[in-house]
């Protein structure tokens, strides 16, 4: 695949912002080039100077934990300015057009909106599966993007595999993979597939198993030609300083954050039994992820009863396929606990 005919015109012939850092490569003791605080920071002394506008020394220490080089590694604020960055690099404004698969991530089309693309969405099917026959029908020469985001977001299921490398193998597009829940899963991830496909791009994130929401840190592994775009079209300093400290520090704890999503999974499981053996839970969809999709009687009303308890949930209940649904989010195993006690209150007769 050459992605250079995917890119859009203008960004073929982009020079991106040389930052001072970019310019100067080794060792000094006095830096005159940034017009940065030369005295220091209220805070640390280290935080008057431009952090690396590639986080070599992050990317390095994913590396060994995920097993994909560095160049072959983004990093953004979020996974949101990778996902704003693909729209902007490889989709012409009012001409090209992505798949997305609802229900599904809401900022894939938020995004889209944003860069003037056109959308095409793709229903998935009542099990919650890829309908590859109409995504094929969906596909035209001005297709760029197809989202896939497996466990999805809000059904919690992972996506098919065999059904994922049906749309990777027939593709001439790029297809994102998003994994952001992919540590509470099964099925493993597809940063293993990156050699195999050129056009995949996998992201994964900071803010769910790592504990880091508030961060905002997101990953995108792809080939080499696809994250030199990335890295030519972001902002010269996107991943500031502290967020890449603290990064650096949370890796060194991933026994913690193993134990973690092992208890999530076990209390995704009992919470899911639970919740299917009361009267008004009408079914509780499986779940690879760190919440469970369940299609209650009264759906609103059962979600506004619980914001009178103080207990939030996100209702669901108009987003296509998703019909009488609530998305509950595994809580610690007391939230988990008063959030059931609450619900057996609610399905309560009210002449009990």
């Amino acid at each position: 695949m050459d992605i250079n005919k995917l890119q859009r015109e203008n960004i073929k012939n982009l020079r991106p912002y040389s930052t001072a850092r970019d310019e100067y490569k080794g060792q000094a003791s006095i830096f005159l080039d940034a017009n940065e605080n030369s005295y220091g920071s209220p805070l640390d002394q280290n935080y008057n100077r431009y952090p690396d506008p590639l986080q070599l020394d992050l990317k390095d220490a994913i590396s060994k934990i995920k097993g994909v080089p560095i160049e072959n590694t983004f990093l953004g604020n979020g996974s949101d300015e990778a996902i704003d960055l693909l729209f902007r690099a490889f989709c012409e404004p009012g001409k090209d057009n992505v798949i997305i698969l609802p229900p599904t991530y809401g900022m894939y089309e938020v995004s889209a909106n944003i860069n003037n693309v056109e959308i095409r969405k793709v229903d998935l099917l009542p099990n919650f599966q890829l309908d590859l026959e109409r995504i094929a029908e969906a596909i035209d020469e001005h297709t760029k993007l197809i989202f896939i985001c497996s466990p999805n977001n809000p059904t919690g299921n992972s996506i098919i595999r065999t059904d994922i490398e049906t749309v990777l193998a027939n593709f001439n597009g790029l297809v994102v993979i998003d994994e952001a829940y992919i540590n509470y899963a099964k099925q493993r991830t597809f940063i293993k597939e990156l050699t195999e496909y050129p056009n995949l791009i996998v992201l994964q994130t900071f803010s769910k198993a790592w504990g880091l929401a508030a961060l905002r840190l997101g990953m995108a592994f792809a080939a080499r030609p696809v994250i030199d775009v990335l890295n030519k079209v972001k902002p010269p300093y996107n991943i500031n300083q502290a967020t890449q400290d603290i990064a650096l520090k949370a890796l060194e704890n991933i026994e913690q954050v193993n134990d973690w999503i092992k208890i999530t999974v076990a209390e995704r499981d009992k919470l899911s039994t639970d919740l299917a053996e009361l009267a008004m839970v009408k079914k509780v969809h499986p779940s690879d992820a760190n919440f469970i999709l369940i299609q209650v009687d009264e759906a609103l009303n059962t979600y506004n009863a619980l914001v009178d308890q103080g207990i939030i949930v996100r209702d669901r209940s108009k987003v296509s396929l998703c019909e009488g649904c609530l998305r509950i989010t595994i809580g610690t195993t007391q939230e988990n606990e008063i959030l059931l006690e609450a619900l057996k209150t609610l399905s309560k007769p009210s002449n009990a």
